[in-house]
């Protein structure tokens, strides 16, 4: 009994500073095009993300979880010593907190899924053998790092050019984005509603026909969409600011819009990227209270509650790091480019939440970021900095590796 609760002490608190990390880091990323644009500021955007990737990660965060707890390791050749796979989940959890610490004080925006994919598969490879490794489920999730971004990248692009042609380009833009972009609203809210109901409800106990959810969607998206219109519609024209600043008023349109993309992209991170601090936490979970490898066991409510406030508590405290990096150094960002890029990047995420493929939120989010730079030619892009962040990027893995390693030999030595 003392053994299981020193397990599942340890876990709690190694998932809190991995959900911190994430915070810091990959909620960072997601509500950097906001700040960027100026469309919140950090106190606002912080508000929103405590909101909406705490709603995200306790309702829809357990599809995606299961995929990283089940998926990546071979938990049949554990079945004699449950033991080793517990150590191996703690130096996970630790090492990929770690490593996302060093990486948000340097304002790198790396990768939480590539961190905690690493540490997993390099506890795995020395811990228990080569062979331990679902090296097919790994390159699925590989395959997902590249997909990701650049299905964003085509979709944030799109979405641009789609703005740029219906509204930038005419002569009358404020009358066309009073006109249109209660309809981009509409869309950010059906979105959203539609992976709530299909994979967020079912984990309260609430189980709604395919059918019902779009109605439901619909309506939902609707009702965003003339709350968002009746805002618009309030907005008058500054003529002495459009002068100064062609397009202001347009912006600020785009501005409103830009809050509901910033709720989506929070609860669209919150259910996907929860799975990485709480994956490994519900597994050390189930075996101390089973003794038992790959019981069935539902994610209690309160572990998906602890991931989300330690994702919170990581922006508040180190997120504007980050925030500089993407929001403000790859590409200069308005409130149209910025909902371009949030919109793609949200819709991204919530595919892959709803098909259990964890996705790299980091990848997907600089993806839609460039393809919006790309809608305006590659010299809106500083290549500088894209390329320091791939760089990041390929050092994040080995890194998460190599902590884990250490630290799985640290607690096999030491822990009971």
């Amino acid at each position: 009994m003392e053994a299981q609760a020193t397990y599942i002490a340890l876990a709690a608190l190694f998932g809190i500073f991995m959900a911190w990390g994430i915070g810091a880091n990959d909620v960072a990323n997601a509500m950097a095009t906001s700040v960027g644009s100026k469309a919140l500021t950090i106190k606002q955007a912080v508000l929103v993300a405590a909101i909406f990737e705490f709603l995200g990660a306790v309702l829809a965060g357990g599809e995606v979880t299961s995929t990283i707890r089940k998926g990546i390791v071979d938990a049949n050749l554990l079945s004699g010593t449950p033991d080793l796979l517990v150590y191996g989940m703690l130096a996970a959890l630790l090492a990929a907190g770690t490593w996302l610490l060093i990486a948000s004080r340097n304002g790198w925006p790396v990768s939480t899924t590539h961190s905690i994919v690493g540490a997993i598969v390099g506890f795995a490879a020395v811990g228990i053998g080569f062979d331990a490794v679902q090296w097919g489920k790994v390159g699925t999730i590989v395959m997902s790092w590249i997909v990701s971004p650049l299905t964003a990248g085509f979709i944030a692009y799109l979405i641009y050019m789609s703005v740029q042609a219906l509204i930038l380009r005419q002569e009358d833009p404020l009358a066309r984005a009073k006109r249109y972009v209660p309809v981009y609203i509409f869309f950010a809210g059906f979105t959203i509603t539609l992976v709530t109901i299909l994979k967020g409800l079912k984990h309260v106990g609430l189980d709604i026909s395919l059918a019902n959810a779009y109605i439901l969607a619909i309506l939902i998206g609707v009702v965003i969409a003339l709350i968002g219109a009746f805002a618009i519609r309030r907005i008058e024209p500054d003529k002495k600011l459009d002068k100064k600043q062609h397009f202001y008023t347009v912006e600020r349109v785009f501005g409103v819009l830009m809050i509901v993309t910033a709720c989506s992209m929070a609860f669209a991170h919150g259910s996907n990227d929860v799975a990485n601090a709480i994956g490994p936490l519900a597994a050390v979970i189930s075996i101390a209270r089973t003794g038992v490898i790959g019981a069935n066991s539902a994610i209690p409510i309160w572990v998906l509650g602890l991931g989300g406030a330690g994702i919170v508590i990581g922006l508040a405290t180190y997120g504007i790091r980050v925030i500089k990096t993407v929001g403000h150094r790859i590409t200069q960002l308005t409130p149209s480019r910025g909902f371009a890029a949030e919109l793609a990047a949200a819709t991204t995420i919530v595919i892959a939440s709803g098909t259990g493929i964890p996705i790299s939120t980091t990848h997907t989010l600089v993806g839609a970021v460039l393809g919006v730079g790309l809608a305006r030619g590659i010299e809106a892009i500083d290549l500088r900095v894209v390329g320091r962040i791939f760089v990041s990027w390929v050092v994040t893995i080995p890194a998460g590796a190599f902590l884990a390693i250490v630290f799985f030999y640290i607690f096999k030595a030491t822990l009971p």
